[in-house]
């Protein structure tokens, strides 16, 4: 049997409506090999997936998704792998439910790299993805492949901190490997299948459907030695990754904020549950016991504009001009009056001593 046929048997497999990882485990558990599964007959299948399942199981027509898949993986830098594959990451065979095949786009060789993952918010504070970035770089500086799941925010700042170090990065999606979500990560994407690596357990032209990122997200845990939140709400998808880690064995960190964001109450939560507090890479290197070079100060974000960006500079403690100056690039007699409008608008607050603060 060539290589080839061994992928269409993974294929025909993977590809059959509602035998979804846990019936595929099941099956490769109770008759190994995909083509032994087929040669089993339909009366011993039925005994482990149900005749009904059974019977689609080797009914369906999937021939030309098989083909196509084939197609695909025929193109230069992509990869189909298979969990008999001697290539396969050994990270996400020690996981309780490692995907029978993944979709991969680029560097190979970063499967196997040690690496870390960065998750947070989409909606992040400017500071937050400063953080994102910096901490990313750093790692990627000191030879941590950095993990993320490309969404917009957190992920896509890790992503392009982790490429301008001397590692790479890995992004683990929630739709097939052929399809970019979100649109607007789509040159991110590019400068990830040339540079790094992108990875999907589904089926090629699966679309961004809510219950995959879930599913995801152990992925990017599994694949890693520890997980970084950098800003999340109490209601995050980012905190299912962290839960995800702990379950594997993987250790937490969280970066802690101002106890009057939303965007910090998530990490709070995971610090109290036993989350490491982080306020710089050097922590997490540490805790690694990874040897590092000389952790750089994270820059300063973007001066941001209007008045939303004046409330995203001052944060939600409170703040000096002096120091909002700095944040926003704007000059003190422009940002005075953008202030006084923000007051009376019932946005923010002056306090004594020439302070400011967000009101929620």
């Amino acid at each position: 049997m060539t290589p080839g046929d061994d992928l269409r048997h993974w294929l025909r497999l993977c590809l059959v409506p509602g035998i979804g990882p846990e019936r595929q485990c099941a099956l490769l558990a109770n008759f190994g090999l995909p083509e032994r599964i087929f040669a089993a007959g339909q009366f011993a299948l039925a005994k482990v997936i149900g005749d009904r399942l059974a019977r689609t199981l080797l009914d369906h027509d999937n021939q030309a998704a098989i083909e196509q898949a084939l197609a695909w993986a025929a193109e230069p830098g992509n990869t189909i792998l298979t969990l008999a594959d001697a290539t396969y990451p050994k990270n996400l065979l020690q996981t309780a439910d490692p995907p029978s095949l993944i979709y991969l786009k680029g560097r190979l060789e970063l499967l196997e790299a040690p690496a870390l993952a960065i998750v947070g918010a989409r909606n992040a504070t400017p500071q937050g993805l400063a953080n994102a970035e910096a901490f990313a770089e750093t790692f990627a500086n000191a030879g941590l492949t950095v993990i993320s799941g490309l969404a917009l925010g957190i992920d896509g700042a890790a992503h392009q901190g982790a490429l301008r170090g001397k590692a790479s990065s890995i992004a683990v999606i929630g739709t097939g490997a052929n399809r970019i979500y979100p649109p607007r990560n789509a040159e991110l994407a590019r400068e990830l299948a040339g540079k790094g690596l992108i990875l999907s357990e589904f089926p090629l032209d699966t679309p961004p459907t809510t219950h995959n990122f879930p599913r995801r997200n152990r992925l990017i845990s599994g694949l890693a030695r520890g997980v970084l939140v950098v800003e999340a709400a109490v209601d995050s998808g980012s905190l299912i990754t962290a839960r995800l880690a702990a379950e594997q064995g993987r250790e937490v960190f969280a970066i802690p904020g101002s106890i009057h964001s939303p965007l910090s109450r998530g990490c709070h939560r995971l610090i109290k549950q036993g989350a490491k507090l982080v306020e710089s890479a050097a922590d997490v290197l540490e805790e690694l016991h990874w040897q590092s070079t000389v952790v750089p100060t994270p820059p300063a974000p973007s001066p941001p504009a209007g008045y939303n960006g004046v409330l995203d500079a001052m944060g939600h403690d409170p703040v000096n001009l002096d120091a909002l100056q700095v944040r926003t690039g704007l000059t003190p007699d422009a940002l005075f009056a953008m202030l006084t409008v923000l007051e009376l608008d019932g946005r923010i607050a002056s306090l004594p001593g020439g302070r400011f603060q967000r009101i929620n």
